[in-house]
């Protein structure tokens, strides 16, 4: 997207209500034009002075409701989550929004951002690579840069009950990604799990390098 293009959008804002689902989404895909593919815009060259709500919320398990209504057109979250942006706010918690050139807008996000649901090995170069793939559409693969954490989550709505250990990925732009439950029991048939120190630790290989994870024994599904 160059600046003349964004700027020619400055000037039909107006015509443009980006606090509307639809508005936002004809906007968006206004802007995608000159974009092949799913590639992310470069969100973090864009500095919006004007924020506002959108009544949007990530649920914990990846779906995206509006207004109370869950959001089944699966090209419209893929759109939205493209945008997605996060920033810590003055007491160091992650707030997070759809973010365009003129407008950033704050939404909920219950627990992660983002959804990883397949795992697989790809052969580059000889090489093999675990590659993981989210719900709208991010690849990433395990390395240095984008390692597996097991972080307790807790629910709001149920702060009585046991916290759950669930394993997150690093995705982009300081967003994380949780691994579904169905791609981490795939995950484990990729790698080699053993019992050390009443844990279980899973051992994954990729890109020539070897990475663990330390499973409590008491964590959740």
């Amino acid at each position: 997207m160059t600046d003349s293009t964004i700027k020619n959008s400055d000037n039909n804002i107006e015509n443009n209500n980006l606090n509307s689902i639809d508005g936002l989404s004809q906007y968006l895909k206004s802007q995608a034009g000159s974009r092949e593919g799913r590639a992310i815009p470069p969100l973090d060259k864009w500095h919006p002075t004007n924020i506002d709500a959108i009544d949007i919320v990530i649920k914990a398990n990846g779906d995206w409701w509006h207004e109370s209504t869950l959001m089944t057109r699966q090209s419209l979250v893929s759109l939205f989550a493209s945008i997605l942006w996060t920033e810590k706010n003055s007491a160091g918690e992650s707030e997070y929004y759809l973010k365009t050139p003129v407008q950033m807008l704050r939404i909920t996000v219950e627990d992660a951002p983002l959804l990883i649901n397949d795992v697989g090995v790809v052969v580059e170069e000889g090489v093999n690579w675990l590659e993981f793939t989210t719900t709208t559409g991010d690849v990433v693969r395990l390395d240095k840069a984008h390692t597996i954490t097991l972080t307790e989550y807790q629910p709001e709505q149920s702060l009585t009950d046991k916290a759950q250990v669930r394993p997150y990925m690093p995705v982009r732009n300081g967003l994380n990604a949780l691994i579904g439950r169905n791609a981490f029991y795939h995950l484990t048939e990729l790698g080699e799990l053993s019992e050390q120190a009443g844990e279980t630790v899973l051992t994954l290989q990729s890109g020539g390098e070897t990475y663990t994870v330390s499973v409590p024994s008491h964590s959740a599904d």
